[in-house]
């Protein structure tokens, strides 16, 4: 079974982002692999350690720093990294655009048997380019899984929904997005680690020619104001939300 898993560098959430001049400052951010595509991840490497012969291969669209999320992704237990570099992507449709092509190039005539992602970005949350993904290569989608079965003929998967679940069986090739609850994801050994260091990672430069869809023009930072105001009695209290807020 051929297993590829698409993973994106976000900022570490414990990292602190700043504004200056008008601009972010990420000076003080350290980047981190995106934590669904972790649940991503770590179910491939499951479907690998089902099945005898499986391959799991991981593509990323980001900059030179991405390689030691990289490391870790090997570490985890992904067999192969190709890692597109000078490619700068600026929304999730040119991200899906190159993925597309890069993954059909990797894999020739013959796509990959499952094709695994975050279902969103910590950073910007749009959740919109595994389903672009999906259409550009022309194979079935269900995103934000909670419950993935693969046998020998079909692939068996459920999502959450509001009051209830969705369950799918459909055949491959397939992309699935992960969502949190799919898996726990496992930790690296000191072994691992270092058995990933022996591995080579390959390097693409792609030549983009699609323009954006969406641009982004301006940052403006969040004031938090917060007022605090003491009253007498609950007649008060009625007083100030009909007089201030109008709610009756």
């Amino acid at each position: 079974m051929r297993l590829a898993v698409c993973l994106c560098l976000v900022p570490d959430t414990a990292s602190v982002v700043g504004f200056l001049d008008g601009q972010i400052d990420l000076s003080r951010v350290n980047e981190v692999m995106n934590p669904y595509d972790e649940y991503a991840l770590e179910e491939a490497v499951r479907c690998k350690e089902r099945f005898a012969d499986s391959v799991v291969t991981v593509f990323t669209v980001a900059p030179a720093s991405a390689k030691e999320m990289l490391r870790k992704a090997l570490a985890m237990g992904a067999d192969y990294a190709v890692h597109v570099i000078d490619t700068p992507v600026s929304d999730p449709f040119q991200t899906a655009k190159v993925l597309s092509q890069v993954i059909s190039d990797f894999y020739k005539k013959t796509l990959p048997d499952i094709i695994f992602c975050g279902k969103q970005s910590t950073d910007f949350q749009s959740a919109q380019v595994p389903s672009m993904l999906a259409e550009l290569l022309d194979i079935t989608a269900v995103t934000g899984i909670t419950r993935l079965h693969v046998s020998a003929e079909t692939v068996q998967v459920e999502r959450e929904i509001e009051g209830g679940f969705e369950s799918f069986e459909l055949h491959t090739p397939a992309l699935f997005s992960a969502e949190k609850g799919l898996n726990i994801p496992r930790k690296t050994s000191i072994k691992a680690v270092m058995e990933a260091r022996k591995k080579t990672i390959e390097l693409l430069s792609f030549s983009l020619d699609e323009p954006r869809r969406v641009a982004m023009t301006q940052f403006q930072p969040f004031e938090r104001k917060k007022q605090c105001r003491f009253l007498a009695d609950e007649k008060e209290l009625v007083r100030f939300l009909h007089k201030e807020h109008a709610l009756f």
